[in-house]
């Protein structure tokens, strides 16, 4: 079992930037690739980035490309995305997931933290 818990969302201005951190618990979290995946009021939820239990693959949506960037420290059981140049359309909760791969399928991920929320404003 692994449990995940997003922090660092909150509330920033367009151009400015957010480090989101998930810890998670338990001492397997070095198996896990992580991603993360954001949800909008009113649309589906999609990916965001994902990176391999080493660090060594990393995945990046398109529409975040060149702004975010996901890395994890092992020792610390945690992942982060860092997220510049923040847009208003990158409003959303943000969700860490962690599964065997790094993957774009949110079906791809076992388990999954409760979300945290950012907020842009223009």
């Amino acid at each position: 079992q692994v449990q995940l818990v997003e922090s660092g969302g909150g509330l920033v201005q367009a151009g400015g930037s957010l480090r989101l951190s998930c810890a998670a618990s338990g001492r397997t979290f070095s198996r896990y690739a992580m991603g993360w995946f954001r949800q909008a009021p009113g649309k589906e939820r999609e990916f965001v980035a994902a990176i391999s239990w080493s660090g060594g693959t990393t995945l990046c949506a398109d529409s975040v490309k060149g702004r975010f960037t996901i890395s994890r420290d092992n020792a610390q059981n945690t992942v982060y995305l860092q997220m510049n140049s923040l847009k208003v359309e990158d409003t959303a909760v943000y969700y860490c997931a962690a599964g065997l791969s790094p993957s774009a399928y949110g079906r791809r991920y076992d388990y999954w933290g409760q979300g945290t929320q950012v907020t842009v404003s223009s």
